[in-house]
């Protein structure tokens, strides 16, 4: 099910003042005036865990600001075999300004709030405003070192690795509103344990065997099978191999 909402009043965009997007994302880019004008052609809206966002090979019409939740990126062979291939986060950009179709296809994989905007309007306002643009190749460009990064993980660590570093990208990203400098969080498991594995390369036995592990070893621990708490980020991110 979807929820729709207009994200514009008549006066200033009130929802954009407190919006992750609007402060540290793309939109934080833009002026009042162009805000506004955004705005006017913008709606929120929140889907279900499960619903596909963007389908591959589908005509792209729009694009969309990530408000909260996570969203799972996959590539599909020609068999109907699917490899995830990334994950976004609020507040991250989700689509590719000038594409006429989409080349990857995104899934809602928890519930995802969504701020949603048409393609002519955003590649409109990227030629009037260099900031907007420079902010959006910013972003391309943290996503090719992440994916870079997760090349080192998924071809030169350990099991045991992968699942650390599976579980502290997850905790220094799910929450935007998190202080940097925490030392201790705690998360809902956005992926199912067969995601998990599918997107580090390993068995679902083995994912779940090196959980247990790292929870024995009280570097996190887990309730209800998907709630985790970690106490100590630093250590996390050693067991990672960072």
């Amino acid at each position: 099910m979807t929820v729709r909402q207009d994200v514009h009043s008549s006066g200033t965009p009130v929802l954009c003042q407190s919006c992750e997007a609007r402060h540290h994302g793309v939109c934080g880019a833009l002026d009042p005036d162009q805000l506004m004008g955004l705005a006017k052609t913008s709606s929120k809206h929140t889907v279900e865990p499960g619903a596909e966002l963007i389908g591959d090979t589908e005509a792209v019409d729009s694009y969309s600001n990530v408000l909260s939740g996570v969203v799972k990126l996959t590539k599909s062979l020609s068999d109907g075999r699917q490899q995830i291939v990334g994950l976004q986060f609020a507040p991250d950009f989700l689509g590719r300004p000038f594409k006429v179709e989409s080349a990857i296809n995104a899934e809602a994989a928890t519930a995802v709030s969504l701020c949603s905007f048409p393609k002519a309007a955003i590649e409109r306002m990227m030629k009037e405003s260099p900031e907007l643009e420079h902010r959006l190749l910013k972003q391309t460009l943290n996503e090719l070192d992440e994916a870079r990064n997760w090349m080192v993980t998924l071809g030169r660590k350990s099991a045991s690795e992968k699942v650390a570093s599976f579980l502290l990208m997850i905790a220094r990203n799910i929450d935007p509103a998190l202080d940097p400098s925490a030392q201790s969080t705690s998360f809902d498991l956005p992926l199912t344990r067969a995601d998990i594995a599918d997107f580090l390369g390993l068995t679902i036995e083995t994912v779940s065997r090196q959980l247990t592990r790292l929870r024995s070893d009280g570097v996190i621990r887990i309730e209800n099978n998907r709630h985790v708490t970690v106490d100590n980020l630093n250590r996390l991110q050693r067991r990672s191999g960072a």
